[in-house]
This record gives C-alpha cells, structure tokens and sequence, in this order.
C-alpha cells in the first residue's frame, strides 16, 4: 500500500553513493523531495533525475532537499552519479526495506528481477510528513515535476 498524503514519513538511514550514512533525520527543517527509481542506466531513470539535476538551483533555493532511491549497490549509484553529473545524494535501498515502506516497490520487474523500487516521488514536508506522492504504476512513466515544483514552492 503506497504512503498517502499527510503520514508521516518513514524514516530511513541509508548508504548514499559516497559511502557516508544518510538519514532522512538529518533534513528536519527543511523540505525533501525523494525520488525512487528502479534502476541506475536505464534512459527513463537518467531522464527523471537529470530533470531533477537541471532544476536543482531552483529547488536549493526553496531550502529544499533532494535524494534519489534505488536498490542498486552503492557502488554502481557512484558510477551514475559521476557520469550524469548529479548534485545531490543517490542512497542505496539494497535490501528494499525503504521502498517497502514507502509502497513503491514491484513484486516483480521486468526479467523476472523481483523487489526493484516503482518510480516515484515523494515531498517530504519540514515536520517531515508527506505532503506528496506519487507511485506510477508503468516505469516508463515519469512523475508530474510541475506538481513537485508547485507543492515544494
């Protein structure tokens, strides 16, 4: 069952593609725009957060906080990271327990790959409850970013 408007959010601590422990905790006081991907270097996945990437100035100066989710290995984030030229922190969900948790995670994939994480995108309010969601159903979809832009604002 996917997180709904007004819960709070799960909390989390997660390793980030620096290999540094991220909490959601850490981000108390400011807004948090979380982005779950299935799977680093597939061209939906680039595109999602590469529109994050180029919007990011615009999101910084809203005091806001963005994080991509994938359960891709952290190592492998790094490599993504690195070649798209990503601003802000990719957190490894390797053992699926934040995707559970948010309900964005498909039972299985393509390929028969089973537990990889639903795109989707979550605002995260300064009280830390979430004040958007939005779990798609079909990965080559990509979330509504004028709606994210607009709540964040």
């Amino acid at each position: 069952m996917a997180l709904q408007t007004g819960q709070p959010a799960p909390q989390f601590t997660l390793v980030s593609s620096e290999l540094k422990e991220v909490s959601l905790a850490d981000f108390k006081g400011k807004k948090v725009v979380i982005h779950f991907f299935p799977m680093a270097f597939t061209g939906v996945c680039t595109t999602q957060l590469c529109t994050m990437r180029d919007s990011f100035g615009y999101y910084d100066g809203l005091n806001a906080q963005i994080l991509g989710i994938s359960v891709d290995s952290p190592f492998t984030l790094a490599k993504f990271k690195e070649e798209n030229n990503y601003q802000f922190p990719l957190l490894s969900d390797f053992n699926k327990e934040v995707s559970t948790a948010y309900g964005a995670i498909y039972n299985e994939f393509v390929f028969g790959l089973k537990g990889v994480s639903k795109r989707a995108a979550f605002v995260i309010d300064e009280e830390q409850n979430v004040i958007y969601a939005e779990v798609l159903e079909s990965a080559g979809d990509l979330p509504n970013f004028e709606a994210i832009a607009e709540i964040v604002k």
